[in-house]
């Protein structure tokens, strides 16, 4: 191999190393900021809380001066229809107090309302966008098990497919071994057969009798004469 493709293959595997552990920070740095956009929703809910408690007190504030305001006026068209215009006029000028506080408190219940709508709309499209975040980091870490399983499978696989294919090679030598071991035991015993059989033939022989039953001449001639005498 050329030193230009040993350099190739040496800068393919730094940069796959870098590109793996800028991945992996990338990872790290996206799990950090999903936690960080967490925690500041629930510092908006929290706001949105105090936003929503403070409308709901400048509401009872309108709704409570508006009821003043009917409560003086019907009294001060009772004085008056009574003669009395020094207890109209007195009511009269409540209501008019009354109206200043009321306009006053309404626009302070307006802007606590439109912040609560506002605030609603931007946490509530603020959460989708960090679900939908949390759901693409879920996917992707997923997908990235999924593939290391794989890639350890295979490999896996690849050696386990190996391993098995040097036991079943171990295993016919063993077969081999054995059935030649069952041959040569077999040999042994015939030729240990064969050993005692011309033993026994020799001893007699040597004790004037034929091996296997065989007849002499002699007898058979006998034999012969007295299968003609019975005929």
């Amino acid at each position: 191999m050329s030193l230009k493709r040993i350099w190739n293959a040496i800068r393919g595997a730094t940069n796959e190393s870098l590109e793996a552990v800028a991945d992996s920070q990338s990872m790290r740095i996206l799990d950090q900021e999903l936690r960080d956009a967490k925690s500041e929703l629930e510092a908006c809910d929290r706001n949105l809380t105090t936003i929503m408690a403070k409308r709901k007190l400048a509401q009872t504030k309108v709704e409570s001066l508006s009821a003043d305001i009917d409560t003086y006026t019907n009294h001060a068209v009772a004085a008056s229809e009574k003669g009395d215009e020094t207890l109209a006029l007195e009511c009269a000028e409540r209501v008019s107090n009354l109206e200043v506080q009321l306009a006053t408190e309404q626009e302070i219940y307006n802007s606590y309302l439109n912040t609560e709508k506002s605030l609603k709309s931007n946490i509530s499209k603020a959460k989708a966008s960090v679900k939908r975040l949390g759901i693409q980091i879920d996917q992707v870490k997923a997908t990235e098990s999924l593939q290391k399983a794989q890639v350890a499978g295979s490999s896996h696989h690849v050696g386990a497919n190996s391993k098995v294919k040097t036991a079943l090679d171990s295993l016919e030598r063993i077969k081999e071994k054995q059935a030649l071991r069952s041959a040569e035991l077999s040999a042994a015993e015939e030729l240990a057969a064969e050993d005692s059989g011309s033993n026994l033939d020799e001893r007699l022989k040597q004790a004037g009798i034929e091996p296997g039953g065989q007849s002499t001449g002699s007898d058979k001639l006998k034999q012969i004469l007295a299968q003609k005498k019975a005929k």
